[in-house]
């Protein structure tokens, strides 16, 4: 089931070294823009040019799925919202709508497994309705692993064959921080507790049900810890295995992506697996909130270019890190070099000292 996906060829390296060059000729102190300069060296290793070009065509895809074990107490909302914000992000009302105007972006909704009749344009890839409750069933059958996996690479491949040069996932389903942590924490070997978060707000007793959730589900998915399409089929859910291949796909071809939270960072985690070294096209985009996003992130070795204390989804985070990554770009392609401005690179050594005759 994992044939397609091998190992992942890495950014260009010697435009990256040509980067990193270029970074030491521009008018301003070596290392002085700070991590500004390494997201530049980034985006010009994912082109293999140097200096990099501006994102012209950057893409948000939210994939939307409920989950079972949603009707159990583990989130702080009912599963109809799926639906009802599905529709909102159609008409334009959702955060991410709002935040992609700011980050020059453009937003794609795919429902992988709502639990309801969305709108065709929508619905095209659409697995089931709702995955298992993985507390105590399988997310999916074999076949619609299989068909969730497919549906994310060919979303992939509709996006960068129709120009897309930075992609997005995004994520939308009440009760998806259950089996996203589930998929973390036993592919890092972390107990349920230290990986456990409020999700979208739930209070003492929901935090229970969401660890004994939690804890349950990883007894389901221990046995199958080494095979990553067997764990999304056990522990995980058609939206995030959908994400799984959908990221995979993207570093397959040669295109970067900004990584959301928890959900979308979970799906990373697995695809890591399925293609190695895919990891080297993604950036994290921040850090949330919830302790299991930590956790993905150390495991994968992405540093978080925003920490600012959010915990929506929708590629939220993603998008608000967007302009940082366009500015690192502006800076290593528009400034100019002290030759071409004229300035000075170094303060001129001082004249030696002339000995007075007394």
């Amino acid at each position: 089931m994992t044939e397609g996906f091998g190992p992942v060829t890495p950014p260009d390296a010697q435009a990256r070294a040509a980067a990193q060059e270029r970074q030491a000729r521009l008018t301003k102190p070596a290392g002085s823009l700070g991590r500004l300069e390494s997201l530049g060296n980034w985006v010009a290793a994912c082109q293999g040019l140097c200096p990099p070009k501006q994102f012209e065509r950057a893409r948000v895809v939210v994939f939307a799925g409920d989950h079972g074990v949603a009707q159990h107490g583990v989130s702080a909302y009912p599963s109809e919202v799926t639906a009802q914000m599905v529709a909102n992000f159609l008409g334009g009302g959702a955060a991410v709508n709002a935040l992609a105007v700011v980050a020059g972006t453009s937003v794609r909704v795919v429902d992988i497994a709502v639990d309801a009749d969305t709108d065709p344009t929508v619905s095209r890839y659409k697995v089931r309705r709702s995955s298992g409750s993985i507390d105590r069933t399988d997310a999916l059958s074999a076949e619609e692993a299989a068909a969730a996996l497919a549906a994310g690479r060919a979303i992939a491949d509709e996006e960068i064959d129709a120009g897309a040069d930075l992609l997005i996932a995004g994520d939308m389903g009440i009760g998806n921080t259950t089996p996203a942590t589930v998929l973390v924490a036993t592919l890092t070997n972390t107990e349920p507790v230290a990986a456990v978060g409020r999700g979208t707000g739930i209070d003492d007793a929901g935090w229970m049900r969401k660890v004994a959730a939690i804890r349950d589900g990883m007894r389901r998915a221990r046995p199958v810890t080494k095979d990553p399409v067997e764990l999304l089929r056990v522990a995980g859910g058609a939206d995030i295995a959908a994400m799984t291949g959908f990221l995979a796909q993207a570093a397959a071809r040669r295109t970067p992506v900004i990584l959301d939270g928890l959900v979308t960072t979970a799906a990373a985690l697995v695809a890591e697996d399925l293609a190695a070294g895919a990891s080297a096209w993604w950036l994290a985009g921040h850090r949330s909130t919830e302790p299991a996003h930590t956790l993905a992130l150390r495991n994968l070795r992405l540093e978080p270019v925003l920490e600012l204390d959010m915990r929506l989804g929708e590629g939220s985070g993603a998008l608000t890190a967007l302009p940082v990554l366009r500015a690192a770009v502006a800076a290593l392609a528009d400034m100019s070099t002290f030759d071409e401005a004229g300035v000075s690179t170094s303060t001129p050594e001082p004249s030696p000292a002339v000995e007075l005759k007394k």
